[in-house]
Parts: structure tokens; sequence; C-alpha cells
């Protein structure tokens, strides 16, 4: 049986990251195991291609949800990187790292060591932004962003200040010390070029003579000797290989992956595994619950103006869009257009931004078509912080038959309440002054779409994933806990995840920064190194109480 160091099982966000850190000491032999292949296709390389590999089976995992209960049963498309880089390699390269007190949120549910203070080093530690680095931003790490083409598009900075004339906050760095607010949006692009995390950590180190990259290879389970993770076993064609790890087994295989693995390894809920055939071997209730998502829709109004990139998405402009990336990594195909955004709160009362805005000079389809003739403009929003629950469990024995994957999506009563102050708050927002000279009919929702009841009829319809999985193996020390503070699976030796999956709860945001910072800090621990000095640095949390009080005014006042 051949024998590493360390076992890495999934080369995405996470995994790369460890790839990189565990095998910068040349002492360490790494094996990183991914069950796709190359990240090299045109189509993840060229940023606004990016509704491409998210629907390639070659390159994604194609889940689906169960029924869902509270969403008039609709199945949801749920898919995950099958690539390396994974779902950074698939994703909408959204650079967001979530609101400060998310983290400190985390400290209080149990993650010691993981508040704002601690995770600010490792967020800079990744990043290289492209303005360089400050006391908030890092400017010399593997991960490149930027702010696309500076939103050239006058719908970019209508959308701003159609926010500031609402009476909220302009927001210069929503990544830096004040999220809240409307400001440019932030991607991971750098040279026009989709910078994934296989990219960025990968890529530099491929020729390191102690990392061994195997691909095209599915981990069926961990292997263990009592209570002690020994190594896994992998599947590579019709070939079946058991490896070892001498010191660490490291499931990175994200929010989908992991706590399946887990399972089919025989560590979960006893009674799930019985019900799936899997003989129980540690019992770890928490194993696969708890799980989050972001759902959001889009709001999408016909523009008076013929400036939105509708005109742009017929076939030769498309290729003049293309040939031009090809020859100069620049253009309309070194974006992923979403320029500008927003990070408001729900309503008074709520202690940080709860809502997320991405907007888009177009009006589309999410296959990438146009919604209708002429020229439009859409704002994806979405409630950020539910309290909806779910679970992720194993079906059966076998790791060719995808878990169940339930997310409850809006179960809970505030997720309800929080997508009817989507709806109104935006409303309020498109209609600033601003837009006049823009704004044409609103196609979606519809002007007809007013009472709560109306407004709940069409969420339930019209939401989709935002594909942001998470917290299946949640870090904390209660009874629903699945890692400690230093990522280690609790109750088994020599084992630990790292991905999205520990999050304790979902950040304001999108997810593959705060995954990639979760990577870097636990290879730290893994390493046994010194964790980087904590940054007390000051964060604005003050509260805009204009908007918040005209949206209980309008909640007070719906029809």
């Amino acid at each position: 049986m051949e024998t590493f160091d360390y076992i890495v099982v999934g080369a995405g966000s996470a995994g790369c990251v460890l790839a990189n850190r565990l095998s910068a000491d040349s002492n360490n032999q790494v094996l990183l195991i991914e069950t796709g292949g190359s990240d090299k296709s045109i189509f993840i390389k060229m940023p606004t291609a990016l509704s491409i590999p998210m629907n390639t089976e070659k390159y994604a995992w194609q889940f689906y949800t169960e029924e869902e209960p509270y969403l008039n049963n609709r199945k949801m498309h749920c898919p995950r990187g099958k690539v390396l880089g994974g779902s950074s390699s698939i994703n909408g390269m959204v650079y967001v790292r979530g609101h400060a007190r998310d983290f400190d949120e985390w400290e209080q549910a149990g993650a010691k060591g993981w508040d704002y203070q601690h995770c600010l080093p490792y967020f800079k530690r990744a990043e290289q932004w492209y303005m360089g680095g400050d006391e908030y931003r890092g400017g010399e790490g593997p991960l490149g962003t930027n702010n696309g083409n500076e939103m050239k598009n006058p719908l970019y900075k209508t959308f701003i200040e159609a926010g500031k004339q609402a009476g909220y906050a302009e927001t210069f760095d929503y990544n830096g010390a004040q999220q809240e607010g409307f400001g440019p949006m932030h991607m991971t692009v750098k040279d026009g070029e989709r910078c994934s995390s296989s990219r960025a950590y990968l890529d530099p180190i491929k020729d390191r003579e102690n990392l061994t990259i195997v691909t095209h290879a599915t981990v069926h389970k961990v292997l263990l000797d009592g209570k002690r993770a020994t190594g896994v076993r992998y599947q590579d064609g019709d070939d079946m290989f058991d490896v070892s790890a001498s010191k660490k087994v490291i499931l990175s295989a994200g929010s989908i992956g992991s706590p399946h693995l887990l399972q089919l390894s025989g560590i979960g809920d006893k009674t799930h595994l019985a019900k799936a055939g899997i003989e129980c071997v540690h019992h770890l209730p928490g194993v696969g619950e708890n799980l989050q998502d972001h759902l959001e829709f889009y709001f999408q109004f016909r523009c008076k103006q013929p400036v939105s990139l509708n005109s742009e998405l017929g076939m030769v402009s498309k290729g003049l869009i293309g040939a031009r990336w090809m020859m100069f990594k620049s253009g309309l195909g070194a974006t992923n257009h979403f320029e500008s955004c927003g990070f408001i709160r729900s309503k008074a009362g709520v202690e940080w931004p709860d809502l997320q805005y991405h907007f888009l000079p177009a009006a589309i389809r999410y296959d990438g078509k146009s919604a209708f003739d002429g020229d439009g403009f859409q704002v994806h929003i979405g409630h950020n912080k539910p309290r909806s629950r779910g679970f992720v469990r194993a079906k059966t024995a076998s790791v060719d038959d995808a878990p169940a994957i339930q997310f409850n999506y809006l179960q809970h009563q505030d997720d309800i309440e929080g997508f009817r102050a989507c709806v109104r708050l935006t409303r309020e927002i498109i209609g600033q002054s601003a837009f006049d000279e823009y704004r044409g009919e609103e196609i979606q929702p519809g002007e007809d779409v007013q009472s709560d009841e109306q407004i709940d009829a069409f969420v339930r319809e019209a939401v989709e994933s935002a594909y942001h999985p998470s917290c299946t193996c949640k870090m904390g020390e209660d009874e629903m806990a699945v890692v400690d503070s230093q990522t280690r699976v609790h109750g088994i030796e020599n084992l630990h995840v790292v991905d999205s999956s520990v999050f304790p709860t979902i950040p304001n945001g999108n997810l593959n920064a705060p995954t990639i910072m979760v990577a870097e800090k636990a290879a730290d621990h893994i390493l046994g190194n010194a964790l980087l000095p904590v940054e007390n640095v000051p964060v604005v949390e003050e509260q805009n109480w204009q908007s918040t009080q005209r949206s209980q005014s309008l909640s007070a006042s719906k029809p």
C-alpha cells in the first residue's frame, strides 16, 4: 500500500489551498485526489462563459434536491464542481468575504478562534487585490481579485446612485471596513481570466516532487482502524486502490461530498446510516445536518435606452466578444458582468446586512438567453441569513448513488418575511429618480404582485438556489458539531474536514472567499504552525435607519 503524509480528498476551493500549503515543506508527501479532470477549457477560463461549466456534466455534479415542501415541491438544481478548482471553476467568480459579524457569529456558535479578527489575516494572505494591500486587503496572495471592467456600462453606476437616493450608504470596498451599502462588486478574475483556486494555488506548484495529483478518481470511503483514520479507498477506472496517510486524511469534497463520504465511511447518525445499509463505526449525529443555502430571484425591467447588454447576446456579437477575449483577454469576455452590488438590512433591528444585490445590465434567463426582445436590466436579490435548515443523507452504501439533499427552503417564517422585504425594498430602489431615463415596464415579478400572499406565491415559484450549500459538518463543540475549532472530526483521530461544510452558519455573501480563508487557516492548524497574528481593525456597523424605517412603513401599508 502506497503511503503519503497527507491525503486531501477534493481539489476544489479548499483542497487546492491545502495541497499548496501542505506541500510547501518538501518533507511532506501529499496526495490530492479529484474526481474531475482538467480545468483548461476556454469555457472555464473565460469569465463571461460562466453559465456553461456550471451546467455541463463533465465539469459539475448535476445534483438535484428532493422535493422541497415549501417551494411547491420543486426539485432544485444543486451543481457542484467536478474539475480541478472544484466549484471555483464553475461559479460566478463573485468575491465576497461576508460581513465581519458573520465570523463573530461563528465564534459565538462554538468555533473558537474564528471571529473576524482571527480570520482577517487569512483573507489577506489569500488575496492579491489589484489595487494593492492595506489593513483590510491583501496585495501579495495567490488569489487575484479585481473589479472587472470598472463599471463602464452606465447602468452600473445608476444602480449605485439609486441606492444612495433611497437612503443607503455608498461603500467603495464592501470587503474592507464597511460591507453595508452600494458600490462596485469584486470578482476572482486576473489578467482577464477566471482565477480559480486551481489557477491560484495549484498551477504554480504542480511540479513539486512531493505532490501527487490523481484526477478522474473517485474516493469510496475513509479507511479506519477503530477510531483512527488511516487512509482512503479510491477508484481509478476499473481499478481500486487503498492508500495510507501517516499523518492526516483531509476531506475537502464540499458541503455535499464531505458529509456523504463520512457517512459512507460509517461516520454519522446511526439511525440514518442503518436506513442506508451502512454499518455505524462512529455515531456523530451532526454529519449532513444543518444544511444552509442562499436563495435568490431576479427583478427584470425593460430599459428605455439602448445601453443594456441585451444587444450583445446574438451569435455575431458573442463571436466578436470571444475573439477579442482570445486575442487580448479584455472586453466583455473578461467580466462576469456583475460589477455593482448592494448589501442592506431587511428591516429595522437586524444587526448587520442580510440582503444582497447583484446588478446586471441585461435581462437574461438562467440559461444565458435573452428574457425578452429589446433592452432590459435585472437585479438579483436574496435573503442571505436564512433560518431554515436541511440535510444531506446517504441513500445507500454506494458512492455511485447520490445522497438525499433537502434544504427545506422557506421553512422558517423569518425567511418568508425576508423575501417580502426583497420585493418591496427593491421596488423602492429601482423607483428612484436615478433610473427615470432607463426604467421601463417591470417584467418580473410584475406590478400586480403586491400583497404578502402574492409575493409569497411568486417567490415560491421563482426563487432559485444561489449555489451556496454549506454548514453540513459544522465547527463547534455542541452535540451536533462535526469538527472542532481545528477542523478535526470529533471522535476520530487523524481526520479533518476543510471546506464550506464546516461553517457553523452561512455568511452574508458568496462562499468562495470564506472557503479559501478557512483552508488557509486550517492549513496552519494541521501543520502545527503558529497562527497569523490577530488583526484588530475598525469595522463600520452603524445602521442606516432611513431605509429600514421606510421598510417598516411599506410593510404596514401593504395592500
